[in-house]
Formats: C-alpha cells, sequence, structure tokens
C-alpha cells in the first residue's frame, strides 16, 4: 500500500463570490505579482464535510448514533443544561453539572453560561457517551462523578476528525493529528474583483416604480488549481486500522473534492462546478504541490486546457529532475473527454 495520496484538481468557476473577507469581497492572494482569486482550505473542508454527498457515503450505525462523522460545536453544554432543565433540575444543579461537562471538552467563556471558549469536534461515539451520562443523571437526579467526566472522550473512529484532526488544549491525550493536508484553492490567472450593482422592486408599491432597494455585491470568476495529500498509513491508524472505512473517506474525500463546491453565495450566483481535470498520484516519496506550474499566470485565454497544459509540464519536469515523483497516476479530463470519475475513486480507494 503507498503511503500518500495526491491528488491535483482544476475547477473553473463562473461569477461567485464562494468564500468571503471581513468586507464581504471574494478572497483574494498575491502570486506572481498580480492577484489571485482565493478559496481558504477552512472553507473548502467544511464545504465537503458537511455535504450530503459525505453523509451518504460514509453513512453506518455508532451505538445510538448514526454516522461515521463527527460534530463540531461550543453548544455540548448548552445542550444539557437544557436537557437537565427540562427533566426538572434545579437550576443551580443543572447549572452545576452543565460546567463541568463543559470543561471534559475545553474552556469555558466568561460571558456565556455553558459555552465552550472553542469549537471542538466530538465522535458519533463521544456524543454517544455524553447522551448516556445525561439520561443516567436525569435517572439517579444527581451531578456527574469524576470518573464518569473522564470517560467522556475515548477512542473513537470519526472519519472526519481520521482526516481533518482535532486540537484539545486540556485532553491533549485525545488530540488527533490530521491526516489530510488541504491547500488554499488559487486561481491560475489574474483576476479583478468586480462589483455588482443591484436593485430590488417592491412588488406592492404601484405609486413608485422605482428600487426599493439598492446594493452592491463583490464577485469574481477565475479557475483554480486546488491540491490535498492524504496520508494512508496515518488515516488508517486515526481510524483504529478500520481499512475499509479508510477506504469509504479516501473516495468521499475525493469526490466531494471534485464535485462539491463551497456554498457561499449560491442562491446569487449557483456557481456549481465540476474539476475539469484531475491527477491523482500514489506513492511512497514525499509529496509535493504543482502550484509552480502557475507561478507564472495562464495569459492565453484558454484558461481550462491552458492550465492542464502548464500542470503536465510541471509534473513531467519535476519527474525528470527528481526522478519518478508518484509509483502510479490516474488522471480524468473532461475538456477531452477522457478518464472517469468511477476509475478515479477506485484507483485512490486501491
Amino acid at each position: 500500500m503507498s503511503r500518500f495520496i495526491q491528488l491535483h484538481t482544476l475547477i473553473s468557476y463562473p461569477p461567485a463570490n464562494l468564500n468571503r473577507d471581513d468586507l464581504g469581497r471574494p478572497k483574494t492572494a498575491m502570486m506572481g505579482g498580480v492577484e489571485r482569486l482565493r478559496v481558504s482550505s477552512q472553507s473548502l473542508k467544511r464545504a465537503w464535510r458537511t455535504s450530503e454527498l459525505f453523509e451518504q457515503k460514509l453513512f453506518s450505525k455508532v451505538g445510538q448514533s448514526e454516522g461515521a462523522l463527527g460534530t463540531r460545536t461550543k453548544l455540548l453544554g448548552v445542550e444539557v443544561y437544557e436537557k437537565l432543565k427540562a427533566a426538572g433540575f434545579p437550576d443551580k444543579l443543572a447549572g452545576d453539572s452543565a460546567n463541568e461537562i463543559a470543561k471534559v471538552y475545553g474552556a469555558l467563556k466568561k460571558d456565556k453560561p455553558y459555552e465552550i471558549e472553542q469549537l471542538v469536534h466530538v465522535s458519533a461515539e463521544e456524543k454517544a457517551s455524553l447522551d448516556k451520562l445525561v439520561a443516567k443523571l436525569i435517572a439517579d437526579k444527581r451531578a456527574p462523578e469524576k470518573e464518569e467526566l473522564d470517560a467522556l472522550l475515548h477512542k473513537q473512529q470519526a472519519a472526519d476528525i481520521a482526516m481533518f484532526g482535532r486540537m484539545l488544549a486540556s485532553k491533549t491525550e485525545h488530540n488527533v493529528e490530521a491526516a489530510v493536508q488541504v491547500a488554499h484553492a488559487l486561481g491560475i490567472h489574474a483576476t479583478a474583483v468586480e462589483d455588482d450593482y443591484f436593485t430590488a422592486v417592491d412588488d406592492l408599491n404601484h405609486k413608485d416604480p422605482g428600487a426599493a432597494h439598492i446594493g452592491e455585491s463583490a464577485f469574481a470568476a477565475a479557475v483554480f488549481y486546488q491540491y490535498l495529500c492524504i496520508d494512508r498509513e496515518l488515516l488508517l491508524q486515526n481510524l483504529g486500522g478500520d481499512a475499509e472505512l479508510a477506504k469509504r473517506a479516501i473516495s468521499a474525500l475525493t469526490e466531494a473534492a471534485l464535485t462539491v463546491a463551497p456554498n457561499g453565495k449560491q442562491n446569487s450566483y449557483a456557481s456549481r462546478a465540476y474539476a475539469h481535470y484531475a491527477l491523482a498520484e500514489r506513492g511512497d516519496r514525499q509529496p509535493r504541490s504543482l502550484s509552480l506550474a502557475f507561478l507564472k499566470p495562464v495569459n492565453n485565454g484558454d484558461y481550462a486546457a491552458g492550465g492542464i497544459q502548464a500542470l503536465s509540464t510541471v509534473r513531467d519536469n519535476m519527474d525528470k529532475v527528481y526522478g519518478a515523483c508518484a509509483d502510479s497516476r490516474c488522471e480524468l479530463d473532461v475538456i477531452k473527454g477522457e478518464g472517469s470519475l468511477r476509475a478515479l475513486l477506485a484507483f485512490v480507494a486501491e
């Protein structure tokens, strides 16, 4: 089994605002002396992790919960407090119990009762353990004991935690090192962010047919290079040796990377897109991105085909200089009508 799987994709998005900065404008980055569009790795990972595709691919029974996916939240303590109060607990007992449970997952916020300071990623098994403890507390009408609190975090097999990792500052023994690295998606050519001036009309205002609302929305279009790397050995380790789940996770992640877009402003722009090119590589050598192919922005106007050519050239030249950088490869190319998603998914899951 090859240790690393690397996935390189090219995806063309029409006018869109998939991932906004603090001013509501599309995120950008300077590269090769020009401004490019950018979609952050955080945005990509969340879109993939919460997609319907991920849920369908990784669905399984886990205790009393369903799914091989975890939940990221700050509100575990709040949920516990509400359940205890609904069961008739006095306010102090419910509050103290909720705080003790919430502190298992992280430091508490000072201004919001029972809420955890940082987002915590818990598996379905760990959520089932929490639900079981709350049910026992309600049945016994008491506060949790230390041994019960210590048992809330334990070995688990959430595929998304195994892939993307988690960090618990106060419970480092339950930290998980991410088996998947995801780069920011970056435009392969220079892009100008534009502003869309728009108006809205009041349907019931027949006396004044003018605009009832005026606004502006920033947008831009680009072909993006997207890169991710999967450490299969670490993924298998994170999943407790479950090879079948590891294969399903790799397949789900690959398909999501090719077909699932971030959902920012989708209702306004309908900027859904599939990758028009994908290159999957397997091997044991140190991974490397092929972003060098786009250090010089593609500027021949044919960004779709030009991007494939630039990527292929750098890949081949890397092999010439360093020796084969992968043991085996699989491609799909929508422009030429070559390859298939089915073949690519079978390749990465081998």
